[in-house]
Order: C-alpha cells, then sequence, then structure tokens
C-alpha cells in the first residue's frame, strides 16, 4: 500500500494531511482504557504503517528464502528485496556507497560493532575518547568499556544550562591524543541538535575518527552523510516507521576494509580451512549469520514512506508541533522543561517534571486517560544526575501527531493536579 502523503514539498502539514497520515496506522485507530490513544513515545519506537506491515507480511507470503546463498528463484528474489533496501538506504542518508551500509539489530549493535573492531585494533594506553555529556548508553558504555580495557582517557564535551554543548570546550579536550570523537546527533533526553559538523572538524585537526548516533536525528532530520564530517554514521529502523530488530551502520570504505569482522560464522567469509580463515568483501564482512531478512525489507517500505513526505516537511512538521507544545507546557504552574527553548535547535522530545509528582505516577496517570508517554532516565543516567533528576517523563512527536494530541497532554496534566490535589 502506498502511502496517502503528498508527494515530498516544503508545504507544512495541514489537518487533513494529519488525518490521512493516521488511516495508514492501524494501532491509532486503537483505543486505550476506553479512550483516544495519545501516542507521544516515539523517541522510544514510532508506530507502523501499513504499507510497512504489508510488506513483511508479503514477503512471507511470496519470497520466504534465504539471501546470497540459493541458486533457486525465491532465494534470488529474497536477496534482490534485501540488496534493494542497502541501495535505498544509501540514497536516503544522501548518496553513500551501498556497500559502505552495514545492516545490524540496532543502533546499539552499530555502535559496539566499532568499539569492539575499530577500537580494539586501533586504541592504544593514554589514547583518548571524546564524548558528550548527553549520550544515550549505547553511545557510552561501549566506550567506557573500552577505555577500561585498553587504558584510555575518556573525556566529556560538557552541557550549558540551555542543554546545548559546550563548544568552546573543544579546543581543550580535543588534542593530538584524541583517536576517537562519538557524538549523538540528536540527545534522546533533551532534544538537542547537535552541530556534529563542527564537532568532527575540530576532531579532523588532529586525525580523529568521528562517530555519530543518529538513532533520533535520522528519522526527523534530512541526513547527508557527506555534509556531517564524520567516519561512522549508525541508526535504527524502529524509530523511523520501520520493524525492531534493525540498523544500520555507515562507516567510510577505508575504515570498514581495515577492520576485523565483529561477529564471525556464515556468509562473511570467502574461503574456510581448518588453519585459515578469509573475509567476505564488503558489506557481507560484518553480516555474519542469516539477517532479520523481513524487517530490512519492511524497513525499504518505511524509507518509501518517509520520502513520500519529504524529510525537509517532516522536520518543519515537527519544529512548527514542537514550538507549540513548548508554549502550552510552559502555561503549566511549576512543570519544568528541559532543552533547548528554541525549536530550532531542538527535536519533537520534550522531557519535564512536576515538583510535586514522580514521572512514573505521570505516566501512569496519563495511560489511565489513553496517553502513552516514557518515564524514567531514558538509558542517560550519567544525564539525569547532571540535571539533578532521578527521572523525567518525556512526549515526542512524530508525523501523525498533531496540535490536538498537545492539547490532549496538556489537559490530562492539568487533570492530574487536580486529581492530586494539588
Amino acid at each position: 500500500m502506498k502511502p496517502h502523503a503528498a508527494a515530498p514539498s516544503a508545504a507544512p502539514l495541514t489537518a487533513l494531511d494529519i488525518e490521512r497520515l493516521r488511516a495508514d496506522f492501524p494501532i491509532l485507530h486503537t483505543t486505550v482504557r476506553g479512550r483516544r490513544l495519545v501516542y507521544l513515545d516515539n523517541a522510544a519506537t514510532t508506530q507502523k504503517p501499513n504499507a510497512v506491515i504489508e510488506a513483511e507480511s508479503d514477503y512471507y507470503r511470496t519470497s520466504n528464502a534465504n539471501i546470497h546463498r540459493g541458486l533457486h528463484h525465491l532465494s534470488e528474489r529474497s536477496t534482490e528485496l534485501y540488496e534493494r533496501t542497502r541501495q535505498h538506504t544509501a540514497r536516503f542518508i544522501g548518496g553513500v556507497d551501498p556497500q559502505e551500509i552495514i545492516f545490524t539489530r540496532g543502533t546499539t549493535e552499530s555502535i559496539n560493532l566499532v568499539a569492539y573492531t575499530w577500537g580494539e585494533e586501533n586504541l592504544r594506553e593514554g589514547d583518548e575518547i571524546v564524548i558528550t555529556q548527553m549520550e544515550h548508553h549505547a553511545n557510552l558504555v561501549p566506550w567506557v568499556e573500552l577505555a577500561r580495557r585498553k587504558r584510555a582517557v575518556l573525556r566529556q564535551i560538557p552541557i550549558q544550562p540551555n542543554g546545548t554543548l559546550d563548544l568552546a570546550s573543544l579546543d581543550r579536550l580535543i588534542t593530538p591524543r584524541t583517536r576517537l570523537t562519538a557524538v549523538c546527533h540528536m540527545s534522546n533526553v533533551l532534544g538537542t541538535i547537535n552541530p556534529v559538523s563542527a564537532i568532527a572538524a575540530a576532531a579532523k585537526r588532529y586525525g580523529a575518527v568521528v562517530l555519530a548516533d543518529g538513532a533520533q536525528a535520522a528519522p526527523h532530520l534530512p541526513v547527508r552523510i557527506g555534509e556531517l564530517g564524520v567516519d561512522f554514521y549508525a541508526f535504527s529502523a524502529h524509530k523511523m516507521l520501520g520493524p525492531t530488530g534493525v540498523g544500520v551502520l555507515w562507516g567510510r570504505r577505508a575504515l570498514l576494509e581495515a577492520m576485523p569482522p565483529f561477529i564471525t560464522g556464515g556468509e562473511m567469509i570467502r574461503e574456510v580451512s581448518l588453519d585459515r580463515v578469509t573475509w567476505a568483501d564488503l558489506p557481507h564482512k560484518f553480516e555474519a549469520g542469516t539477517p532479520n531478512i523481513a524487517g530490512v525489507i519492511g524497513f525499504d517500505a518505511a524509507l518509501s514512506y518517509l520520502e513520500a513526505l519529504g524529510m525537509d516537511r517532516v522536520r518543519r512538521h515537527e519544529e512548527d508541533l514542537t514550538r507549540y507544545a513548548l508554549d502550552r507546557l510552559q502555561t503549566l504552574a511549576g512543570l519544568e522543561i528541559q532543552g533547548p527553548t528554541d525549536p530550532a535547535r531542538r527535536g519533537g522530545a520534550i522531557p519535564f517534571t512536576d515538583p510535586d509528582l514522580h514521572p512514573h505516577d505521570i505516566s501512569t496517570f496519563l495511560d489511565s486517560r489513553g496517553i502513552a508517554i516514557r518515564a524514567g532516565h531514558h538509558c542517560a543516567q550519567p544525564l539525569m544526575r547532571l540535571l539533578g533528576k532521578i527521572a523525567t517523563a518525556r512526549a515526542s512527536f512524530y508525523i501523525y501527531n498533531d496540535e490536538a494530541d498537545v492539547d490532549a497532554l496538556v489537559d490530562a496534566l492539568l487533570e492530574m493536579r487536580r486529581y492530586f490535589g494539588l
């Protein structure tokens, strides 16, 4: 099924457009506790349109076979669909070489792949890794552990009170000993959009390798790898309308070719004897075993859906909706909002706290009103400690959300305070 959305355009999404979009998402027509579902947990995962669901289902109905191995029709068809997605992904992030696209199980695995291959081969005692204070655990723990194993030094770019990075610190933090800089393109907690290209340029002065965690950015912004100046870029299908269990790692060919495999076994070998193994060419060197074929094919449909909307249009919609949400949430007495106040500098993830209520209680109450948000530390415990919080509530938006969803959230928060006598 093709999406109902109009052809790519810079025009903002209208109320009618949103209504048509929602018709493509079966789960949005369900009720929760007798109320209309208001889904505002898109930073955790997004809902799936019929086009994605049908692509996966159609694969199992008509094309199911293992890829790259069989000479029969089904295997050839399955391989064709899988590799078509690789080419599509390469175009989606700015026209990179498809052989530089590695399919993984998610952003977490993509980053770990780099840590356990490039990192193990290239880091030495005393070398430095530079990250930021706003990283998701997926772009923190692999580097913490790598630094421990290699006796390297881990440095952090600090955040400022407004939720943006202190770029003035780069001259001090990035040194001739810096071997790797890893930064989130967009914070999953604060919503901050980081100036990846500026950070990459600072790192490149000393020849450091740069990795960007694009899990939150790729679904919401036009991503053009050539403009970012990075060496690795990682993101996940399920945060951009696609299936779970599918991730992407883009890496520069020279680096990928020099790196050893992450997992060994079937598919990723050229020749095996009892005493010698040679690896397959890119990208297969890093794709051992049978992958999530159906999920990758479903991801192809998700990319087509987003392209039909146009990523510039996606970004404009979310920026407008974030502005509206910030304006409305700031009218609530006592509510504390984290992250940049300028919608142009952040994505549609808005963390907030109420001085009188635990974030878990907020989430539970909202759920009773059919509103899904996330509450907790958001896999960013060091950042939470810097903010002086044990947890926050977080509402996060996507293409099928509108001002009515924001109004429902604000109304429920007002009702919540009345309910608790506040």
